[in-house]
């Protein structure tokens, strides 16, 4: 029998641990397990290279938005470039091509352009309607609108019809004019004539519908996200010994069905699809911004239009992003599925300032609380910070969590690694990373995305497998859980169903 004592000492422990639970953020649906989840990508939000035939009807499909281009003026071999990086005149004496060489695509049609040069201004003509100059911030200027004519569909020899009607041509070094009739023989005594080296190109949302045009794009956009993902798809998740999802979604998503151009509407009616499926086999949804107004990281999966970032440096993109998050929250709060919020995808340091994130952060956090008083919010950390730079931001936050990505790959240390080395780099340094980042009254921690593909040529089977299981064991430390990336990937160690059913992956 437990004497009266003994009962008030075991509440007070009960007590103490339910108040380490309350500030280790826990207390909201504190019966769930760790989140074993997969990445719904390359759905909602559009990544080429995990579907490259959605841009295989796309006229002039290397000509999309954000394509960098230099040209090398044939004449001369020198390439064209914005004196100044901007703002000033068009020249053609540069030995090499870089920064200032390199002119961004900002696409109206299959050979219309708007062209960005470095410091983000537009090409144009002087007042006299002849100089080539770079001095507008205005892409709707109609006297910058240039036409991009290959010589033959597989050339790399271009000439550039300007506003005027006339075609840009290299007088000299200095001198680069919109004068000249564009009608020799495409050889390298024409100063009309250019080789053009694309050194950047982005397969995002923003390309694929801007690229196909309003009509196809609305037709091949429903006909993908109608397939791509299907409700089967939700009952291998059930199966396979997973219990949850991360749903990377876009901004332009919550203003369907009308949302701006160039996106289409649609996408919201298969989330809510998805929300669905969940709910009939008791999944839980996390749902990402993986795309915010303006682009939080300058790449495609932000849709980006050129690869500039642009979200946190006005006041508008924030408060958007905030409406964003409201009307998602809202509108799935009563949802049972809905487990969890990321508040935005993969800012990039420095040109997400940390003070502007601990902005939004902050004002995100209260409008989920607002509507969804249980659901966890994930804080994702900046590329190229600090991960615990953002757990100053988490203080006083309940059922707060903190987002890492790991991936063996897009760094020069991995690029040496054999298998074995790849495996203890898991083990050793993303254990001691996860173990610095979990603190008994901070954050939870939530490995977002992870693959079990790696730079190592030639692995057999079963070095994938242990590459996997590690990764597993690992990650499984995390004390939110973690989300493989993806469920389906026309790259097959990239697609967690192929993995499975190919017996590299066992849950």
């Amino acid at each position: 029998m437990i004497s009266p004592y003994s009962n008030s000492r075991l509440w007070r422990v009960v007590l103490v641990f339910a108040m380490f639970i309350i500030s280790n953020g826990r207390t909201l649906n504190s019966n769930y397990p760790k989140i074993r989840a997969v990445n719904l990508g390359g759905w909602l939000v559009t990544e080429g290279w995990m579907k490259p035939s959605l841009f295989d009807t796309i006229p002039n499909n290397d000509l999309l938005d954000g394509a960098a281009l230099q040209l090398k003026s044939m004449t001369s071999g020198k390439y064209l470039s914005a004196e100044h990086g901007g703002g000033s005149i068009i020249v053609a004496n540069r030995t090499f091509g870089k920064s200032w060489e390199t002119f961004k695509l900002w696409r109206i049609n299959g050979t219309s352009f708007h062209i960005r040069v470095f410091n983000k201004r537009f090409l144009g003509l002087d007042s006299n309607g002849v100089r080539l100059v770079a001095y507008s911030t205005d892409s709707e200027l109609t006297s910058g609108i240039f036409e991009i004519i290959k010589k033959s569909t597989n050339s790399s020899l271009v000439r550039i019809k300007a506003p005027n009607g006339l075609f840009v041509q290299a007088k000299s070094e200095e001198l680069v004019t919109a004068d000249s009739k564009g009608d020799g023989q495409w050889g390298d005594t024409d100063p009309s004539v250019f080789n053009m080296s694309i050194t950047e190109v982005f397969h995002g949302e923003y390309q694929v519908t801007n690229g196909l045009g309003a009509l196809r794009a609305s037709k091949i956009m429903k006909n993908h996200w109608k397939k791509f993902i299907v409700e089967k798809d939700f009952d291998f998740i059930a199966t396979s010994g997973l219990n949850g999802m991360r749903i990377p979604v876009g901004w332009w998503t919550a203003r369907d069905p009308t949302p701006p151009k160039p996106y289409v509407g649609g996408s919201l009616h298969y989330l809510d699809k998805a929300f669905m499926w969940a709910k009939k086999r008791n999944l839980k949804v996390i749902l990402d911004l993986h795309c915010a107004p303006g682009s939080q990281n300058g790449y495609e999966h932000s849709s980006t239009r050129d690869g500039s970032l642009e979200w946190g440096q006005t006041e508008e993109t924030i408060q958007e992003t905030l409406r964003v998050i409201e009307f998602f929250t809202s509108r799935y709060a009563k949802n049972p599925s809905f487990y969890a919020v990321g508040l935005i995808n993969e800012p990039r340091a420095p040109g997400v300032t940390l003070s502007a994130l601990a902005k939004y952060y902050k004002a995100g956090y209260k409008i989920v609380r607002k509507h969804a008083p249980n659901a966890f919010v994930i804080l994702s950390t900046r590329l190229d910070g600090d991960p615990k730079e953002i757990f100053p931001i988490a203080t006083g936050m309940k059922g707060v969590v903190i987002d890492v990505h790991y991936y063996n790959q897009f760094s020069p240390i991995f690029s040496s690694m054999n298998s074995q080395q790849n495996i203890d780099f898991i083990k050793t340094n993303r254990s001691s990373e996860l173990q610095a980042m979990t603190t008994s009254n901070g954050p939870l921690t939530f490995v977002g995305e992870w693959v079990a593909e790696w730079e190592v040529k030639g692995a057999s089977k079963e070095d994938y497998m242990r590459y996997a299981k590690t990764q597993q064991e690992v990650f499984g430390l995390a004390s939110f859980g973690w989300a493989y990336w993806s469920l389906k990937n026309v790259n097959n160690h990239w697609s967690m169903e192929w993995m499975i059913k190919n017996g590299y992956i066992k849950l």
